[in-house]
Parts: structure tokens; sequence; C-alpha cells
């Protein structure tokens, strides 16, 4: 695993020595900025009206609060994901980057987007015990060498005070889910995540953590699982919705 605290020397190093400049064009940026002004206004801000559990946006004409089609008929276990933006083009490219490239300098850009969306409306308000991340199986966490969700999870709570632990395992490999449809992730998930041992979530209201949504099925499976152990309640948060 990538050991984070040898690694931020080396950023603080490297910020020094080479003036900053935009991830995506290679343009000028101020310092502690990843984006340029151009790059950053083709990034999408998710806008109502959007579904009120998965925060799927709707391109039309609507304004009655709904339910989208990814979410009717299915039983869903988390009471609303958040994100605050579309993750297409340069949201999705520098999440890939962050995420596969290994860039995990990109982590505190990927952050600021997943406090963005804690000031959805669903979430005014509303208080947390606990933010948990989403776990990886621990094969890919040595193929990967860190959990993203895990990085997001700790700046979020640097930025919150709201403490951040790792409740849940995952305890089945499953194949990646990019290529799956709704009911083949949901069946790929089935009984692949558990909580910890001694691991005490009764009567906590839960801010569950990942990067992405796609289909909110791994989220949802979390959820479940949380609740079945006596969580009061699981949001979600992500830094985008696909």
């Amino acid at each position: 695993m990538i050991a984070l605290h040898k690694f931020e020397p080396l950023e603080a190093a490297v910020s020094l020595l080479y003036p900053p400049v935009c991830t995506i064009c290679g343009g000028n940026v101020r310092a502690g900025d990843y984006l340029c002004n151009q790059c950053e206004a083709k990034v999408v801000r998710i806008v109502a009206p959007f579904c009120q559990k998965c925060s799927e946006p709707f391109e039309g004409s609507i304004t009655s609060e709904f339910t989208c089609a990814n979410c009717a008929h299915r039983t869903i276990y988390f009471d609303a994901a958040v994100s605050a933006y579309r993750g297409r083009g340069i949201v999705r490219q520098i999440i890939h980057e962050f995420k596969y490239g290994r860039q995990i300098h990109l982590r505190h850009l990927v952050a600021r987007w997943l406090h963005a969306a804690l000031d959805d409306e669903r979430l005014r308000g509303s208080r947390f015990d606990i933010i948990v991340p989403v776990p990886l199986h621990a094969t890919r966490l040595r193929e990967r060498g860190f959990n993203q969700a895990s990085l997001l999870a700790a700046l979020l709570s640097a930025q919150t005070s709201i403490s951040s632990k790792p409740l849940l395992e995952r305890i089945r490999y499953t194949t990646t889910q990019t290529a799956l449809d709704r009911s083949e992730r949901m069946e790929n998930l089935h009984n692949a995540f558990r909580l910890r041992k001694n691991a005490d979530v009764r009567g906590l209201r839960v801010l569950l953590i990942d990067d992405v949504l796609t289909t909110g099925s791994t989220l949802s499976e979390c959820a479940r699982v949380l609740k079945r152990a006596g969580a009061l309640s699981v949001y979600a948060a992500m830094a985008a919705r696909a």
C-alpha cells in the first residue's frame, strides 16, 4: 500500500520546485488549484431536477420531486445519495487519473467536489456521527495500493471534524462493475460486505463515502449491512454521479 505519511512531504517539495499548472491543459493556475478557469468552467454541476434517491439528473422540464428509473422497482437501502458533479468529461478524467493512474495528489481536488455535495438540501440540518468509506477487497487493495474512498473520507473528516472509521470490509472478491448492468451489479455484490469485528453502529447516523455513483448498487449493499447492524440512518456522498 502507498504510505501517505511518506508521500505528503514529497508533494510539498514538488509544489515548491515546480510552478502549479492545470492538470488538464497545462495552463497556469493559482497555488493550491488543479484546474485553470477555462477547464473549471467545463466541470458540470448537478442541478435540479434530479432523483431524490440517487441524484440522477433529469434532462427535461419537471417541477415535482421524482424517483428515476434506476431506483424504481427495487429496494434501495441508503436514505439518499448525493453528488455535486456529473462524472463526465474533465471530472471523469480527473477521477480516473486519481483512481487508476495513481495520481494521489488529485485526491485533494476530488475531495473538494465531495465536500461540495454536502451542501445538498437533502443533507442540510443533518448531523452525522461517523464517516464510513466503501471498502475494497484486500486483493484489489494490494493491486491498487490504496483505497480511494478511504483517502477521500480522511480528507472529509478533517474538513468536517466527523470521525472516519473503516467499519466495513469487503469479504468477497467481485468482478469489476464497469461492464455490468444494474441487475448484474446487484447480483455481483450480494453478501460482498460485512461489518468489521467489534464494530458497533447501533443508533449511529452514518455518512457513507465513495468516489463515484453509477447505479448505487455498491452503496445500497453497504447501507443494507449497516442498517441491519442497527445504524439509525445511512446517507451517501460521492464526488460525482456517472
